[in-house]
């Protein structure tokens, strides 16, 4: 798709005050000299649809982000379904063609896995994640772990929908499921050798969000080596990973993910890659000031 000077992009949800995906897409279209713009809208639950077949008559609508609450609810407002926001079940990118159809696009799975490229090009003897959440970023990071060779074990509130979510993404697999409360509490489990293993532990939860409840975590269920990896970016320095990096665990923050993700959409919006590498730094530096 071609698009013209005055095209703008947005992201969607509710709240969505807290976003910081304008900032990301307004760098880097300053950085390319691109006349176009990428705002936050409120759009609450009752207006989805509304919102949806407004953008579709706009011809400077570039597209949008979609986040909470709406990754599954605007699945049958697009079109088309990329084959991978299918398999996830759930959408954050949707994108017109030109001629008033929407494609619906899922860039969490790749966001979150960039910064693990490094790890996951490795050999390893076994993999093993744990991850806390059961939402639409939870679909995307567990459909990208298991296609990555990952056993997970799910954690959340319900675990009858953890066990739904694991049947539904990764079917004839051995993952498991576990109360979100199995982890808060202590453990005297001695782990076993780690070497040549690859361990993660995934806060995919809004626990630990400005306004959201920390969370609940008690860190002898973690290996030794693990990766400490939290999607929260508001803050972007959790309780969570405070504790980790104390503890001496390597971790990654939200911002590696969002930013990994946005990457992909901004191509997506804007036909054009966004500048990365060393402006990456610049762009962290700008979002935590």
């Amino acid at each position: 798709m071609t698009l013209h000077a005055g095209d703008y992009a947005e992201v969607i949800g509710d709240p969505i005050s807290q976003s910081k995906s304008p900032s990301i897409h307004r760098y880097w279209l300053q950085q390319l000299g691109r006349v176009a713009d990428y705002k936050a809208c409120p759009v609450s639950a009752d207006d989805l649809a509304d919102y949806i077949a407004e953008r579709r008559q706009d011809a400077d609508w570039a597209g949008c982000n979609v986040t909470m609450p709406h990754k599954q609810a605007v699945m049958p407002l697009v079109d088309t379904l990329d084959g991978q926001a299918e398999s996830i079940g759930a959408v954050n990118t949707i994108v017109p063609d030109g001629d008033g159809n929407l494609t619906g696009f899922n860039t969490d799975g790749a966001g979150f896995l960039e910064p693990l490229r490094a790890d996951i090009a490795q050999r390893h003897l076994f993999r093993m994640a744990r991850v806390m959440g059961t939402g639409g970023a939870a679909r995307a990071i567990v459909r990208a772990l298991a296609d990555e060779g990952f056993t997970i074990v799910l954690s959340g509130r319900d675990p009858e929908k953890a066990r739904a979510l694991l049947d539904e993404l990764d079917p004839g697999r051995e993952h498991h499921v576990a109360p979100l409360s199995h982890f808060a509490q202590p453990t005297d489990f001695e782990f076993d050798d780690r070497e040549g293993c690859l361990d993660l532990v995934v806060n995919a939860s809004p626990l630990g969000m400005q306004g959201q409840p920390p969370l609940d975590f008690d860190f002898s269920h973690v290996p030794p080596g693990s990766i400490i990896y939290d999607i929260v970016t508001t803050p972007m320095e959790t309780p969570f990973l405070q504790a980790a990096r104390a503890k001496g665990f390597r971790n990654i923050d939200g911002l590696s993910m969002l930013i990994g993700q946005a990457a992909v959409a901004f191509e997506k919006f804007f036909g054009i890659a966004p500048p990365r590498e060393e402006n990456d730094v610049e762009l962290r530096r700008m979002l935590t000031r």
